[in-house]
């Protein structure tokens, strides 16, 4: 059984992520110039954010989340592995229509969860 604050750090690493894609000057240093500190690329991305977001989601009441947390979330991981799964190289689609939809996107599921990095 997790704790509570085990749960509130899975959440926060979760919208940390979603703050990453929502960020796209984080992605254009992190994902297409390689540079640090952190060390990762889209495709780290897209697997922790499915694999913790469908956790997080089955059991989001337990997670505390609030019904227009959970919409907002849910309609944003929609569009975001449809999206993925479409599109895998950054520097392609960084300034396309499309991913900038999917970064507002990600700043709403941050404002629905006042998340502040």
């Amino acid at each position: 059984m997790l704790t509570e604050e085990k749960k509130r750090r899975i959440v926060n690493a979760h919208l940390e992520r979603i703050y990453r894609i929502s960020d796209k000057e984080y992605q254009r240093r992190v994902w297409i110039r390689g540079e640090g500190p952190e060390c990762e690329d889209f495709d780290e991305i897209c697997c922790f954010f499915g694999e913790m977001g469908d956790y997080i989601m089955k059991n989001y009441k337990d997670f505390g989340l609030t019904e227009n947390q959970y919409t907002i979330l849910r309609t944003f991981r929609d569009q975001f592995q449809i999206f993925s799964d479409k599109n895998d190289w950054p520097p392609a689609f960084i300034d396309t229509p499309e991913w900038t939809r999917i970064t507002i996107m990600a700043k709403e599921v941050l404002e629905a969860f006042d998340y502040k990095k």
